[in-house]
């Protein structure tokens, strides 16, 4: 294929999915329930980001594009399409889901970084193409997306057509806080297209009815200092996991709070940030690779 995303037959059938894409059904009536959508009202830095661990090393060279994936209320919805630039074949896809900053740079890097492990990646968008910088921002962004529930499960609905369309033979999700929750919810809402699930300190459920609907094996990351996830609750949803005999792999790192994996933010711990980030890659070779 070409190494850049300018021309080919893998781009040329993204475009055509994602621009004339078909009419996808209505998620079910699942709901995040209104204390798990939102986050706490500890107060973040203006300047704090999303991500991975540390600045993008790219173990690989990655071609990368903004595309349109789904078409919402009529409304095209961009996403970050990242790949590794030799790929010939179809690779795993992992559907990235933003912190509730947004789609923002990154975001985007750390969809490159993704890609270039040997992924197919795409960074959605629950803002509608916007940003924001301030917790109370962020707050408003979390209260809409809570509202338009629909709206999200048809977006992400819409991202499983957009990789499936290439052919990808695994699909997985990833989010980081806000995102972390909404990895989970993909999960819940689209059982038979998930197959490997990873949250960094995200909102999780122990509602035993909502989770046995769960097919994909999860993998939770979080910080027991964390003052908007408490610990015991993670635990809860451990426990119910396995009561139901789903798989579930949870680490909860003794000395990190929420956000450890964030450069930009107060609580960035490097080393867990990095345990963290090949634990997930460990995860998704795992459950997505053949």
């Amino acid at each position: 294929m070409p190494s850049k995303l300018t021309g080919g037959p893998i781009l040329a059938t993204l475009l055509i999915i994602s621009l004339f894409g078909t009419a996808c059904e209505r998620a079910a009536d699942d709901r995040v329930p209104a204390e798990q959508a939102l986050e706490a009202t500890e107060t973040d830095s203006a300047a704090a980001t999303s991500g991975a661990a540390g600045a993008p090393v790219l173990n690989r060279p990655v071609d990368s594009e903004t595309l349109p994936y789904a078409d919402v209320n009529e409304a095209l919805v961009y996403g970050h399409f990242a790949f590794p630039s030799d790929m010939i074949e179809p690779l795993p896809a992992i559907i990235l889901i933003h912190d509730w900053w947004g789609l923002n740079d990154d975001i985007r890097a750390v969809a490159d970084r993704l890609a270039s492990e040997g992924f197919m990646v795409l960074a959605i968008d629950l803002y509608s193409g916007e940003t924001v910088t301030t917790a109370q921002e962020a707050r408003q962004k979390t209260i809409q997306v809570l509202e338009n529930q629909d709206d999200v499960a048809e977006n992400m609905r819409q991202a499983i057509t957009f990789v499936e369309a290439v052919e990808a033979p695994a699909i997985g999700t990833v989010g980081w806080g806000f995102g972390g929750g909404w990895s989970l919810e993909g999960a819940l809402l689209f059982p038979a297209e998930i197959e490997a699930a990873v949250i960094y300190y995200g909102q999780v459920s122990s509602d035993e009815e909502r989770l046995q609907v769960l097919e994909a094996p999860v993998l939770g990351l979080f910080g027991r200092n964390d003052r908007r996830i408490e610990v015991e609750s993670v635990r809860d949803f451990e426990e119910a996991m396995q009561r139901l005999r789903k798989p579930v792999d949870i680490q909860v790192y003794a000395d990190a709070g929420h956000s450890f994996a964030d450069p930009a933010h107060r609580n960035f711990d490097a080393a867990v940030a990095e345990d963290a980030w090949t634990r997930m890659l460990d995860f998704f070779a795992l459950n997505l690779v053949n």
